[in-house]
C-alpha cells in the first residue's frame, strides 16, 4: 500500500528546480539549475503514483528502485533514500545531472503518459545525493574482508570506476590505469561544467581513493606498460577505455583549418576551466570568442559543443542536423536549454562542402528530407535536389559520434578479439574476451553510449570478474533440461 504522502500528482503540479537567468548563465560555466529546499523535494517526490509496474525503473539501464526512494524522500527519510539510491548506482548525483531522463525514466513515467507531467526524477535524485554529501552520509567502502586477488582496470571513466567500487566492496585489490592526468574520463574532459561541475567528479575520486582503489595516471597501455605486463601483474584485467576516435565525414574541403572534432574543442575548454595551460585555446585557435560557429551533429555531444561556444562568447552558433527535431538522438531538454541560450538549429540540413582557401570560411548546407526507414528503423535522410545554401563559418565543430581506437594495434596485441566495428568482442554471459582473465565493459564493447549504460556495464562486469576469480561460473552445475528434471529422483523429505 502506498504511503499517505504519495499519489499527489493530481493536486500538485510538476516543478523543476529554477534555472538561472539566461542572460547570466550564458556568460559562465556554472550549473544552470539552482538547488531545491527539502520541502520542495518532498513535494515533488510525493507526486509519484507508486504504480504496480514502475516503467521508470524498467526503462532505467540500472533498474534503480525509483519509486522506493521517491517515497522515502516524500516522507523525509533522506538517508534511507540515499542508501536505496546508491545501492544500484555508483554515481547517482552524476546520473541525476546528465542522464537524458526525458528519454529514459521520466519519459516513461505513468503520470507523464496520463497527461499530468512526469515526476522530476533526475532533480530528486540529485537532491538526495547532494544532501548525502553535505550530511556526511557518503562513506568510503570498507569490505568485510580483504582478498589477495588483484584486478587491473584500463580506463578511469564511469564504467571502470563503477567496476572498481563494486570489486572493492568484495575486498579485491584494484588498480585503475588511465592515460590522462585526471580521473573521470569524459566526465572530466568531455562534459562541460554547466552540466556536471568537476567538483562532483573529484569528490568521487577522493571517495574511491579513501576506499583503497589505486590509480596510475598518465599511463598509456602499449607505450608505458605492455598489455602482457599488465596481465602478469593482475589476476584479472578489465578493459573500460571508452571510445574516443572521432567519426569523420567525406566532403570537399573537410581538411581545411579551423574544422575540429568535438572532443578536441571540449577538452580544451574543460582543461582551461580546470586551470591548465592550453596553448591552442590561449592563442585563439580553439576559442569561439567572436566567431561564427557551426556545429554538425544532433547528439548530446553536439549540445555540449553549442552551449560551450555560447559561453565562450561566439558571435553566432548554428547547429546542423540531417534529420528533424523529433528524430534527433540527443536530449530534448538540452535542445531547449540551447535554444534559450541563443543557439540556432537548422533541422534537415547537412554539410555537402566546406569553403575557404586555407581556413574554413563557410559551409555549403544541403537541405534534406526524411525517406523510408533504414535498417535501424529510423527514416533515412535524403537530399532535396537543388536546395542548398552557403552558411558563413569561422569555426566548424564535427560532433558526429565516436568509434573505437584500434586497440590490438595500439597495444601490440593482435590476439585481442574485436568485432568488425572495432569494439572488443566478449562472451556476453561471462563478460570475458577470448583471452583468459581479460574482460571488457562499457562503450568499448557496446559502442558510444550513455554514462548510465557504462555504469551498468561496469557493475555487471565486476560481478562477472568475481565469479571468475572465485570459480563460481566454473563449478556451478549446468541447468537441467525439462526432461532431466522430470527423470531426476525426488528429494528426500
Amino acid at each position: 500500500m502506498a504511503s499517505k504522502q504519495m499519489l499527489r500528482f493530481v493536486s500538485t503540479a510538476r516543478h523543476m528546480p529554477e534555472k538561472r537567468d539566461v542572460s547570466i548563465r550564458r556568460r559562465d560555466f556554472d550549473e544552470i539549475y539552482a538547488g531545491w529546499a527539502e520541502q520542495k523535494a518532498e513535494e515533488q517526490a510525493s507526486r509519484c503514483s507508486q504504480c504496480g509496474v514502475p516503467f521508470c525503473q524498467v526503462h532505467c539501464p540500472l533498474h534503480n528502485n525509483i519509486p522506493d526512494w521517491l517515497m522515502l524522500t516524500a516522507e523525509g527519510r533522506l538517508r534511507e533514500a540515499y542508501e536505496v539510491s546508491s545501492a544500484t548506482n555508483t554515481f547517482p548525483e552524476v546520473c541525476g545531472r546528465i542522464c537524458p531522463q526525458d528519454r529514459l525514466c521520466e519519459g516513461n513515467c505513468v503520470i507523464e503518459q496520463s497527461g499530468h507531467g512526469t515526476v522530476t526524477i533526475g532533480a530528486v535524485e540529485t537532491y538526495i545525493t547532494d544532501t548525502a554529501w553535505e550530511e556526511g552520509w557518503v562513506e568510503p567502502v570498507v569490505p568485510a574482508r580483504e582478498r589477495e586477488e588483484s584486478v587491473g582496470i584500463v580506463g578511469a571513466g564511469p564504467g571502470g570506476l563503477a567496476a572498481a567500487e563494486r570489486l572493492r566492496r568484495r575486498g579485491y585489490q584494484v588498480t585503475v590505469y588511465d592515460r590522462y592526468d585526471r580521473v573521470g574520463g569524459l566526465m572530466i574532459y568531455g562534459i562541460p561544467n554547466f552540466k556536471l561541475d568537476k567538483e562532483i567528479v573529484t569528490r568521487r575520486t577522493k571517495w574511491l581513493e579513501d576506499s583503497k582503489v589505486s590509480f596510475e595516471l598518465g599511463v598509456e597501455i602499449g607505450r608505458d606498460l605492455t598489455f602482457a605486463d599488465l596481465r602478469a601483474k593482475h589476476d584479472a584485467v578489465l578493459i573500460a577505455t571508452g571510445v574516443y576516435k572521432a567519426r569523420a565525414m567525406q566532403a570537399p574541403g573537410v581538411g581545411l583549418k579551423n574544422i575540429f572534432p568535438a572532443m578536441q574543442f571540449l577538452t580544451a575548454s574543460n582543461r582551461k576551466g580546470l586551470g591548465d595551460e592550453v596553448p591552442a585555446f590561449e592563442d585563439g585557435t580553439l576559442d569561439a570568442d567572436g566567431k561564427k560557429i557551426v556545429v554538425v551533429g544532433g547528439g548530446d555531444t553536439a549540445m555540449d559543443c553549442v552551449r560551450t561556444a555560447v559561453r565562450q562568447g561566439a558571435e553566432s552558433v548554428t547547429c546542423l542536423y540531417r534529420r528533424d527535431r523529433a528524430n534527433m538522438p540527443g536530449s530534448q531538454r538540452e535542445v531547449q536549454n540551447a535554444e534559450e541560450e541563443g543557439v540556432v538549429f537548422r533541422w534537415l540540413s547537412q554539410p555537402e562542402a566546406f569553403h575557404g582557401d586555407d581556413v574554413v570560411t563557410g559551409v555549403q548546407v544541403q537541405k534534406m528530407r526524411l525517406g523510408p526507414a533504414d535498417a535501424t528503423g529510423r527514416r533515412a535522410p535524403k537530399p532535396v535536389e537543388g536546395e542548398s545554401e552557403l552558411l558563413e563559418a569561422d569555426m566548424v565543430i564535427m560532433a558526429l559520434g565516436f568509434d573505437p581506437e584500434e586497440l590490438p594495434t595500439l597495444w601490440g596485441e593482435p590476439e585481442l578479439p574485436v568485432t568488425r566495428w572495432g569494439t572488443v568482442r566478449i562472451d556476453h554471459t561471462t563478460k570475458m574476451t577470448a583471452m583468459d582473465g581479460v574482460f571488457a565493459a562499457g562503450d568499448i564493447v557496446r559502442g558510444a553510449s550513455l554514462v548510465v549504460w557504462a555504469i551498468r556495464d561496469g557493475r555487471d562486469c565486476a560481478d562477472a570478474i568475481h565469479k571468475y576469480l572465485t570459480g563460481l561460473e566454473k563449478t556451478a552445475p549446468p541447468e537441467m533440461t525439462p526432461t532431466q528434471k522430470a527423470d531426476a529422483p525426488a528429494a528426500a523429505e
